[in-house]
């Protein structure tokens, strides 16, 4: 595992109880007893290092058309967190406060509001400024308009439910945990249509990035080593102290949000570096590589024309371009949390890999 993916989880271990400080977890986590598994083999999608364990609340996203469900954790913000491989006393406090104090408000307020049609959601917020994956102001705003009622007739005490609200709307990162497992649940459907080259899972963990596609199944992987990142640093940072690219995030960009849409977040370059017409580059280019556009999600500076959807392994071949990811930065050591925001791509043997499994298995 790459610092930040051993970072989060020995700070998972401590959380959980399992062991009382690092030197216990860091045991722990290499003696053999701890099973892990990707998210993506759970329903699952986390952030970054994407840790989830036994206690952790989790938002459920349900595809009603197919009835397939995804999950995700509630977001904990930027900078020292836990998916960035923090573990100190603050991170795991803010933590704990999210299990025993945030969630009950968050799960009272759900019952009282009922489902929130997250499409919905994405499709607004991409008409406002965000593209759904670092840039979520618009989409935790939406969110905030949802639940505020709700919460306020929460049966909670007073400062309990202002304290919520605050977090949340303090956050605003707070969506990007919505429209991940939103987007898995979008995509994972699409693994029943035989000979399909579409790429349906795109994820990383720090060390490798590794993809599935649609026709080949959800248990054949096609991996290669993730790439460095290359964006913005926060003040005292540098490349040097970066971790590869990691996360289950650029799901975002495997269903046509995220770096794909940036042309509707041109304030995303002074996060991820760039100029605006960087973000409108990125998402022009993207319409060579995938099988058509979104009609749910639109992008209003490209006259709204709908997002770039679709991933085809064949068209990425073709055209030798890789699909474009934008994302936060890790510091490589555990412990120290998030140093950047930048642009990066999947490794093109994946797609090399991949290609050459379906000539295989369709001959």
């Amino acid at each position: 595992m790459c610092g930040p993916q051993r970072g989060a989880v020995m700070g998972g271990l401590i959380y959980e109880g399992l062991a009382k400080n690092i030197e216990e977890a860091e045991a722990l986590a290499a003696s053999g007893e701890i099973t892990f598994d990707p998210c993506h083999m759970h329903d699952a999608v986390g952030p970054m290092a994407g840790v989830v364990t036994f206690s952790m609340p989790v938002w459920i996203l349900e595809n009603k058309t197919f009835g397939n469900r995804a999950y995700c954790t509630i977001n904990e913000g930027l900078g020292k967190v836990l998916r960035f491989g923090a573990f100190d006393n603050e991170v795991l406090t803010r933590l704990r406060w999210m299990e025993q104090e945030l969630y009950p408000v968050l799960k009272e307020a759900m019952a009282i509001k009922g489902e929130i049609d997250v499409k919905v959601l994405v499709s607004k917020l991409l008409q406002m400024g965000d593209e759904g994956h670092n840039r979520n102001e618009a989409g935790t705003s939406l969110l905030i308009r949802e639940l505020v009622p709700a919460i306020m007739n929460c049966d909670k005490p007073l400062a309990q439910r202002v304290a919520a609200f605050n977090f949340v709307n303090g956050n605003n990162h707070t969506f990007l945990n919505i429209s991940m497992p939103a987007m898995k649940c979008t995509l994972d459907p699409i693994f029943d249509i035989p000979y399909c080259t579409v790429v349906a899972t795109m994820s990383r963990n720090g060390t490798d990035f590794g993809i599935r596609i649609a026709g080949l199944g959800k248990n054949r992987w096609f991996a290669a080593e993730a790439e460095m990142v290359k964006g913005l640093y926060f003040p005292g940072y540098s490349e040097e102290d970066a971790a590869r690219d990691m996360g289950d995030s650029c799901i975002t960009e495997t269903a046509g949000i995220g770096g794909f849409c940036m042309a509707a977040a041109p304030a995303i370059v002074q996060f991820v570096g760039g100029v605006v017409s960087d973000s409108i580059h990125y998402s022009t280019r993207m319409y060579e590589i995938t099988v058509g556009e979104g009609r749910s999600y639109k992008i209003p500076a490209l006259d709204f024309r709908g997002s770039p959807t679709g991933i085809d392994l064949r068209k990425v071949i073709e055209t030798g371009i890789r699909p474009v990811i934008n994302t936060g930065i890790a510091h490589k050591n555990p412990g120290v949390g998030q140093v950047g925001a930048g642009i990066v791509y999947p490794p093109e043997d994946c797609f090399k890999q991949a290609l050459a499994a379906c000539a295989e298995a369709w001959a």
